[in-house]
């Protein structure tokens, strides 16, 4: 039986398919993380769980097989040395899909698909000292100048 074996067309040819997966797979081992429409996220995913199965096995036939699926052969060096040894004691489950709020422009629903051990590097900083304006700076500066000769002619 075929229960299940189904793919997303995402309103697509095949060929068309094949290589937005391609470029969108491109994306996520260049960049580690991808925001997408759902719908492509979830069409993703099984392509780049697959992709690295292959990068674990790490075969000859393995990487010819690689390319032919991904079609940039940088991209996938980089998977077979980098993206596989990570993922060497992991039986599955690669990647993972966030979801977003609606696009604004036409309520598409967005999510971001990355590897699950993506760490986002959060930069601190000292805290910011509020800076006045300049409009303010130039109303205290006109202000300073007539109260320093008022005084000085309350002196004399």
């Amino acid at each position: 039986m075929r229960h299940g074996k189904g793919t997303s067309k995402l309103g697509r040819l095949s060929k068309h398919r094949e290589s937005l997966l391609a470029n969108l797979f491109c994306s996520l081992v260049e960049h580690s993380r991808v925001t997408t429409t759902l719908a492509k996220a979830k069409a993703l995913r099984p392509f780049a769980e697959k992709v690295v199965t292959l990068g674990k096995k790490g075969a000859l036939h393995h990487r010819r097989l690689a390319v032919a699926k991904v079609g940039q052969e940088s991209i996938v060096k980089k998977l077979f040395t980098d993206l596989a040894p990570r993922f060497k004691e992991r039986a599955g489950g690669y990647t993972r899909i966030m979801k977003l709020g609606p696009r604004e422009s036409d309520s598409a629903p967005m999510a971001i698909i990355e590897w699950v051990d993506f760490a986002v590097e959060v930069e601190t900083s000292a805290p910011v000292e509020k800076k006045e304006t300049k409009v303010k700076e130039a109303k205290k500066a006109s202000k300073a100048p007539k109260k320093e000769s008022s005084k000085k002619s309350d002196q004399e």
